[in-house]
């Protein structure tokens, strides 16, 4: 009898320490490289330990497109997972069809933690139903360091400059601007050529705004001339490319400058690289006073079991967590989206990052990036992204692209 209350009383303690609202949380992510592997990595084990089981649905390739046709047959099919990573104007699009779930539960404090800018495109008619995971710096130009010094050491503040670089990279025997061949990455660069040679207000004129005025203007077709000029500095084989192999050009010296956002430097730091000794971090040319911004988020969809609602609240709860923000933002290259997040082991490029977020947003120079899905809907951004990718691969003229690009706009 004894035994008998002994067992039972064992099997009551294990329920209770048992998570009663354990989930399989599927979530699903194109975040596939080595930085970005690890930073999923530390998510899943936050999940882990309170019980759930991760179920990663991860889709490689062309910065979440390939994820996004994935998304949209598993959402037809009736069968969405648990969260996916949207970003951005996409989130009120989704939310707009219903498809979205409302969180609020996790997130009582956000509008406290987290700048307006970035909360208002997390709710939708004043809900939130998506959490922010980080900041990304969109107008960074990575730098061989060694081949930075041997060309004199000084990196370029304006384009004139920057391809007085790229000529002294080619004499090294560099390809001298590492680029892969992909509409979004061709989309990277010329904002970044947009926004310095135009500077922030025109770029939120022309790549926000979507003004014919900005658009049509002197300005841009500079731009294009520019982004004309920097094809002539990328090798033949860059068709096609991955993002994080045209950064391993530049670790390994084959590459001497890359136009990226932040998350390149996670690649640097998996390959325990560091900045000022392995490599530069600098603002694009022209761009040093600005700053395009593009917040990672994931969108929580409408699940039906309470256990997988509960999952989804622990899954935000977790991601706005000030750890899970030093860890993952440490892996990735970005910044924390949120205060509260321990500094002390940001690099000079993050601590860079975030003192310039800061004062761009001060001086309203903190403007989002179009081609990585914060500014524009997503069929306008799709229209102009074939503008600038049929652009950098053909004999199209900057005249003709400009006229291209205005008709682009258009597109609803």
């Amino acid at each position: 009898m004894k035994l008998k209350k002994t067992f039972i009383a064992i099997a009551a303690a294990s329920l209770v320490a048992a998570p009663a609202t354990a989930a399989e949380v599927e979530v699903l992510h194109y975040w596939t490289s080595g930085g970005e592997a690890k930073s999923v990595a530390e998510l899943k084990k936050i999940m882990e330990a309170k019980g759930h089981v991760w179920k990663d649905f991860a889709v490689a390739g062309g910065a979440g497109d390939a994820a996004m046709t994935a998304l949209k047959a598993r959402v037809v099919s009736g069968n969405p997972p648990a969260a996916a990573q949207i970003k951005g104007p996409s989130i009120q699009e989704w939310a707009k069809e219903g498809s979205l779930g409302i969180i609020n539960d996790s997130a009582k404090d956000w509008d406290k933690l987290l700048p307006k800018a970035v909360a208002d495109i997390m709710k939708y008619k004043g809900n939130y139903v998506a959490a922010p995971v980080n900041v990304h710096r969109v107008n960074w130009l990575w730098i061989n360091q060694d081949a930075l010094n041997k060309a004199g050491g000084k990196a370029p503040a304006n384009y004139e400059e920057f391809f007085a670089l790229a000529d002294k990279f080619k004499a090294q025997g560099m390809v001298a601007i590492a680029h892969g061949g992909q509409p979004w990455q061709d989309a990277t660069v010329f904002e970044s050529v947009v926004l310095g040679i135009g500077g922030a207000k025109f770029y939120n004129d022309a790549l926000v705004k979507l003004d014919p005025t900005a658009l049509s203007s002197p300005t841009m077709l500079k731009s294009f001339d520019t982004l004309a000029k920097i094809k002539t500095y990328i090798d033949k084989d860059a068709s096609g490319r991955d993002w994080n192999l045209a950064t391993a050009m530049v670790m390994n010296g084959k590459g001497g400058m890359q136009f990226m956002g932040d998350w390149a430097k996670g690649e640097f730091t998996a390959a325990n690289k560091v900045s000022g000794k392995d490599y530069a971090c600098v603002a694009a040319p022209g761009t040093a006073a600005s700053y395009t911004f593009n917040v990672d988020s994931f969108a929580m969809f409408n699940v039906k079991a309470a256990d997988a609602k509960k999952g989804q609240l622990d899954l935000a709860t977790a991601i706005m967590s000030p750890d899970f923000q030093e860890v993952f933002n440490l892996n990735k290259g970005s910044i924390p989206v949120r205060p509260g997040v321990n500094k002390a082991k940001f690099d000079a490029c993050a601590t860079k990052s975030m003192a310039d977020f800061d004062s761009t947003a001060k001086s309203g120079t903190l403007v989002a990036s179009f081609a990585h899905g914060m500014a524009l809907p997503s069929a306008t951004q799709g229209a102009i992204v074939d503008v600038i990718a049929k652009f950098m691969n053909s004999a199209m003229s900057s005249k003709d692209a400009v006229a291209a690009l205005v008709k682009a706009a258009k597109t609803k």
